[in-house]
């Protein structure tokens, strides 16, 4: 479903996009090409700052936002997701975050207040939250990440983890052209 938030802000959604009709897509939200959204994801940019302002939840090129996935932002703050990552099923994404291109986030997973660098592989059930994780950082699952941990204990993104994360942002990729293809049948 598509729709306005309260402020009157509507989605901007490229036409190559796929958009499941399960998931919710509501107010300043951009949504690029060839994204792919799947059932029962939520994306929402309905809540404002102190002066009725807020950013937008911009998801980038070719990336794939999987089922249950939760994308919001407190106070309006802004939430970007890069070209080519991946969201998996039944992550949180909440803002303000911004999230770089080439990204692995894990099923489970919570995203707050924090910047995941590019090529990061962030595996199921971790947490990051309010901190700035660099390029190629590794999270193992069920890790939390926080402004008190020791950047220098996380190790860098293998060579199989990073394929391993390419391998899904093909296989959504392929998604989004075979679902447009029979959008229309049923």
């Amino acid at each position: 479903m598509i729709r306005k938030n309260p402020r009157g802000d509507i989605p901007s959604i490229d036409p190559s996009a796929f958009v499941d009709p399960t998931a919710i897509v509501c107010g300043l939200v951009v949504v690029k090409e060839n994204v792919f959204i799947g059932p029962y994801a939520v994306i929402r940019a309905d809540e404002v700052d102190e002066n009725g302002e807020m950013e937008p939840i911009i998801i980038g090129a070719h990336s794939n936002i999987q089922d249950g996935v939760v994308i919001h932002s407190k106070s309006g703050g802004r939430v970007s997701i890069g070209e080519n990552t991946s969201i998996a099923h039944r992550a949180i994404v909440h803002g303000p975050c911004e999230v770089g291109s080439g990204v692995f986030i894990g099923f489970n997973s919570v995203l707050f207040n924090c910047r995941i660098g590019e090529k990061c592989v962030v595996r199921h059930n971790a947490v990051v939250d309010g901190c700035d994780l660099p390029p190629g950082f590794y999270v193992p699952s069920t890790e939390r990440i926080g402004p008190r941990t020791d950047l220098g204990s996380i190790a860098k993104v293998t060579v199989q983890a990073s394929e391993f994360s390419e391998d899904v942002a093909r296989t959504n990729n392929s998604l989004v052209k075979g679902y447009q293809r029979i959008r229309n049948e049923l």
